[in-house]
Order: C-alpha cells, then structure tokens, then sequence
C-alpha cells in the first residue's frame, strides 16, 4: 500500500487534511527547498488582519500556503466558510477565541485547531495581548483572495466587495 494511501485509510494526525489531494500535486519537482526566518516574508494587510506570506501555493506546488497573523486584541473575522480549504490554526503567542461547527473554544500559545472545509469558522484575538498565528491552508490558493483583499482601497471595507471577491474563492459568509 502506498504511504499516502495508508495515512488515507488510517486517518493518521496532520495527514488527514492532505488525504483529499491530488497525488499530481504532491510532487516533489513541483517544490524547492525553502528557508524563512522569523521576520521574514510577505506582510499584507487584509482590511486590518495583518499577515505574512511565509509558504505560498507557488512555492509549495499547491500543496499548501502558510500565514504568519500578528494581531492586536479585538482583530477578527466573521462567521464563514471555506468550500474548498481545510484550516488550521496555531497559536505561537496570545489568545485567540474560535468557534468551529458552533463550538467555542479559547486557544493558547500552543495550541491547535482544525476547520475542516464546508465548517463555519470564526475566530477573535481576545486578552490583553496580541495574538501571533500561524494559519495553514490545504490546498493552496487561497493567498491570492487575501492579495485581492488586501488591494482594496483602507477606510471601511465595502462589504458587497468584499463578499465578491471572497465569492469567486468560493469562501462565503454565514
């Protein structure tokens, strides 16, 4: 049996969000090794969630993109739900209030969560403190939504945009 076939069939851990790709785009021609330091990638900020690019789909082969949130108490995102993408979410420093499938939880440095695709998320930095996140998407992609977001003019969102935009990404509000 195939490795990625086995982790398919046995459910194992952090695999279970890779089982649903295509073996295509796992392979390893399609990647370079990659290195990036602390401060490091690129910062965007998506109407007030600041974030850092650390591993696009580009560089990763559309296996997965990877974003560094710094935020400061109170940043967060409505209720939503993502067709196409499975979650995860790390905290390195902070708190973060979730709320996955109506679930509410507090999460701690850390800690980890998963938001499966086709689950209503949201989620709250809370606390006296920023909140430092690690946000992993799988399969890629979904960096060039938050790129066209980013790009929209600063002041209040115009939230028929926004949810365009989030739209044609298949990522819809609840």
């Amino acid at each position: 049996m195939k490795r990625l076939d086995f982790l398919r069939v046995a459910g194992i851990g952090v695999m279970a969000p890779f089982a649903t790709l295509k073996t295509e785009t796992l392979k390893a021609e399609k990647r370079s090794p990659k290195i990036v330091r602390n401060r490091e990638g690129r910062k965007l900020n998506v109407l007030g969630d600041k974030m850092t690019f650390k591993f696009t789909g580009e560089e990763t082969g559309g296996y997965l993109t990877l974003i560094e949130q710094n935020n400061e108490p109170g940043v967060g995102i409505p209720l939503h739900v993502h067709e196409d993408e499975d979650e995860i979410f790390r905290v390195i420093e902070g708190e973060l209030e979730i709320t996955i499938g109506g679930e509410t939880t507090v999460l701690n440095a850390g800690d980890t969560a998963f938001a499966p695709r086709g689950i209503p998320h949201t989620w709250r930095v809370i606390g006296d403190h920023p909140a430092k996140v690690d946000l992993s998407f799988f399969p890629a992609g979904l960096e060039k939504m938050f790129e066209e977001l980013a790009s929209l003019p600063s002041g209040p969102p115009d939230m028929e945009k926004v949810t365009e935009i989030c739209g044609r990404y298949n990522v819809r509000f609840v």
